[in-house]
């Protein structure tokens, strides 16, 4: 059976039924008041249309989410959602659009909303776990670079790229990914001392900028790449390069051009979906319902995404 056989892809009352399931797994509650205890349907109104007995306001559970005041049809959004979720590398809006028969603008508007449900926001330390060393877990930091700096002329090396900054936690298995505009100490210092435990061990390779970063945590371990080495026994920044292959083939060959603008979007995307795979026992479904669970709170407007 298809994966996009289930009844809420397709008829909008179950659609509402399943994001009603998913957010509201103990019953309605008002997103005005926070009420959940005289809460009625409004007999004769639009889809899922509910009244609040005590803040006297009507509602659906799309109102405070990347949903609210959308034209498209809920069950048109669970499909996105699905097929954003279940592609490794990505799936572009224009092939979006033709799959939905909605305009490109709106399919790819539609995108960057899901990719704002998709952002995690966590702010828990990462390397909390045990580790070696009688400090907490493995940290690896490393960085990459794609497209061009808004402005910059092309010049050899990286120094015209963007910047993204990527931590993985051993332990967990987690990713945490931001763009930065340099990759000097002064810039990547509050990054590493806000995303991980002191008490964890850092490995990296032999990037100038970890060399006295790597002094605020209990062990920084390096593996010299230019020297050609790459691994020396458990020390390695493989975990991390494994995850910036599967960000830049999905960046090259299936979005293939990001401004700087929306690329913070794009890694709330790829670090989604390596933190819920396979791997880790999520499948396909399960990670789609867990993007749909992070819609809400967080509002989008095509003019704040331009």
């Amino acid at each position: 059976m298809s994966a996009l056989s289930a009844a809420f892809f397709h008829d909008e009352a179950a659609a509402f039924a399943k994001l009603e399931s998913l957010l509201w797994p103990e019953g309605p509650v008002c997103p005005h008041c926070g009420g959940m205890g005289r809460i009625t349907n409004v007999k004769g109104g639009r889809m899922g249309l509910r009244r609040c007995g005590d803040c006297k306001k009507q509602f659906t559970v799309t109102v405070g989410t990347v949903f609210e005041s959308s034209h498209v049809k809920l069950h048109l959004w669970l499909q996105a959602a699905h097929l954003l979720a279940s592609s490794k590398k990505g799936f572009s809006a224009h092939q979006l659009h033709r799959t939905l028969g909605v305009t490109y603008k709106t399919a790819w508007f539609m995108f960057h909303r899901l990719r704002e449900a998709m952002r995690d926001g966590a702010l828990a330390p990462m390397g909390g776990l045990d580790g070696p060393a009688g400090g907490a877990g493995i940290v690896e930091a490393d960085e990459t670079f794609i497209g061009r700096e808004p402005g910059k002329p092309k010049k050899r090396a990286y120094h015209h790229k963007m910047k993204v900054l990527s931590l993985v936690d051993r332990d967990t298995k987690q990713v945490r990914s931001v763009v930065v505009d340099d990759l000097k100490p002064d810039t990547v210092k509050p990054i590493l001392a806000a995303n991980i435990a002191k008490e964890a061990s850092l490995f990296t390779d032999e990037a100038g900028h970890y060399v006295k970063l790597g002094k605020d945590f209990i062990e920084h371990q390096i593996t010299s790449h230019g020297k050609g080495e790459y691994v020396r026994g458990i020390v390695h920044t493989n975990t991390v390069e494994g995850y910036f292959s599967v960000f830049k083939r999905g960046m090259k060959g299936v979005y293939q051009h990001c401004g700087k603008q929306h690329l913070h979007r794009y890694l709330a995307e790829f670090d989604f979906r390596y933190n819920n795979r396979v791997k880790l026992g999520v499948g396909d479904v399960e990670r789609a319902e867990r993007a749909l669970r992070g819609v809400v709170g967080k509002r989008l407007t095509y003019q704040t995404t331009r």
